[in-house]
């Protein structure tokens, strides 16, 4: 894990330290006007002075403590989550540089039934984790992302090319705002369940992945059933959570300018990668560097 130190906490540390140089420079002054004495009864060393003083020995107390938060850890456990057409192990390229940096990584199975399905099995895996948790979601799996990441537990929620609807919206609305994908074009039923055709997955979704390796995830697609993208998110965890997101500029599955939209909506700290909708699997070390930031970025100053 980085362990440079938070801005915020060397501002607030430096803050305290000239309020104790000032105390020291004032008490100093009034000494030597005293002719070397100390005492508060002095003429010489008036209140403010005095109080400056008093603050000063204060902020010395404090800045230990500060430089102990600043050097602290933040949170130690992610949980990732997969979205549409895919699996757990689509993860597979940024597991491994997730674990080498000491992080506690799990990969939710999304059972891709019903949006409140998928929402208990994340939670389910997010009980689990001891502390604080990155709470992180490529694609369809933002909408969990958003609902799930209001838990406590969630310190930070990062976004892979992935869906962040605000609270109550209808995210296909939304995404009418903004030009089609041609990957929905590609979306084949059997049913009420669905997949993506190979032509669109080759195409579309993985588009700059070597085509054997693309043919291998398309062979594990896992098929979604219609009644999950008839859900609608209850909270929207970005609104309190401090977020992250990272926009691949040549997605052909959701559209490179919608999830701009989204992340400037959120305040997001965000990258862009010059990747196809898996920059999870293209870019992997991109991917694993912004969840490594948020996982740093969630350390407590005070």
């Amino acid at each position: 894990m980085p362990t440079d130190v938070d801005e915020n906490v060397v501002g607030a540390a430096l803050k305290h330290t000239n309020v104790i140089m000032t105390g020291r420079r004032h008490l100093m002054r009034a000494i030597f006007a005293s002719g070397g004495t100390s005492s508060t009864h002095s003429p010489d060393i008036g209140r403010r002075t005095f109080g400056l003083s008093l603050a000063a020995g204060a902020a010395l107390s404090l800045v230990p403590g500060l430089v102990r938060s600043a050097a602290g850890h933040g949170a130690k456990n992610v949980v990732l989550v997969h979205g549409l057409f895919a699996d757990g192990s689509c993860w597979s390229e940024v597991i491994p540089r997730l674990q080498g940096e000491g992080l506690n990584v799990t990969s939710v199975q999304n059972p891709l039934t019903t949006l409140d399905d998928a929402v208990a099995a994340a939670q389910r895996v997010l009980a689990r984790q001891e502390g604080p948790t990155v709470l992180v979601g490529h694609s369809f799996s933002g909408m969990i992302v958003t609902e799930v990441g209001a838990d406590p537990k969630v310190s930070a929620v990062v976004y892979v090319a992935a869906r962040a609807p605000d609270a109550g919206e209808d995210y296909t609305a939304l995404a009418k705002r903004f030009p089609t994908p041609p990957a929905s074009a590609g979306i084949v039923f059997d049913g009420d369940e669905g997949r993506l055709s190979e032509a669109a997955f080759l195409r579309d979704f993985a588009g700059d992945l070597p085509a054997a390796r693309a043919k291998v995830l398309y062979a594990v697609q896992a098929p979604f059933q219609r009644t999950l993208l008839a859900g609608v998110t209850r909270h929207a965890a970005w609104r309190s959570k401090p977020s992250f997101y990272a926009v691949s500029k040549r997605d052909r599955t959701i559209d490179p300018e919608l999830q701009r939209f989204m992340a400037k909506r959120m305040g997001a700290t965000t990258i862009e990668v010059d990747a196809s909708h898996l920059s999870l699997i293209s870019h992997p070390q991109e991917i694993a560097g912004l969840i490594i930031r948020a996982a740093a970025g969630t350390r407590t100053a005070f």
